[in-house]
This record gives C-alpha cells, structure tokens and sequence, in this order.
C-alpha cells in the first residue's frame, strides 16, 4: 500500500490562496496604496477599523484571507527556491520551514484578531 502525501492539500491551499489574492489584494493596494494616499478617498478612523472587525465573521474571514495569502505565498517560495537555486534535495527542510511559516503567520493573525 502506498503512503499518502499531503501534497494535494498544499495545492489545494496554494490554488485557493491563489484565487484570494488575484481578488482581494489588488482591492486592498488600490484602496490603502493609491487612492487614500492622494486624498481620493478618506482614510478610516481606528473606531471605523474597530467596528468592521468586531463581527467574529469578518475576524474569521479575514483570517482565513491572512492563511490563504500566506500558503501561497509558501508554496511558491518553496518550488521557486528548488527549481532556481538547484536545492531540491533539502525539499524537507525547504517545506517545513515555508510551511511552518504559514502556519505561524496564521496563528499570528488568529491572536491578533481575537
């Protein structure tokens, strides 16, 4: 019997994560980037920040944005740095140091935001 890896699961967070950031991110930059910086916009007050974020749904969503971007951002560092720099025989080491950094930066945001 073969052993089951957990390689569909990093592509499944690495497509969604994918899917997020080509929605949500260039959103983001443009909002907090470009037009509040040349006073297009106005910028939110901390209550306005404070208020989005009090539902716990918006806190989970957006944690789940945070993981999502994170895992993607992993999982390109980690094949970019094999496939460039020619190390893939430290795919371990590259995997659970890019993984595990994903994952710290996910109960980052889960502690900073509850």
């Amino acid at each position: 019997m073969r052993r089951r890896t957990p390689e569909p699961y990093l592509w499944l967070l690495f497509s969604g994560g994918g899917v997020v950031a080509a929605l949500l991110l260039p959103v983001l930059v443009l909002l907090f980037g470009v037009l509040m910086p040349l006073g297009v916009l106005d910028w939110p007050s901390a209550a306005q920040l404070a208020a989005l974020l009090d539902p716990v749904v918006v806190r989970l969503a957006v944690v789940a944005v945070v993981v999502l971007c994170l895992f993607h951002a992993a999982h390109r560092i980690r094949f970019t740095s094999e496939e460039l720099l020619g190390v893939a025989r430290f795919d371990l080491i590259i995997a659970l140091l890019c993984y595990g950094g994903a994952v710290a930066g996910g109960v980052i945001a889960v502690v900073l935001l509850f």
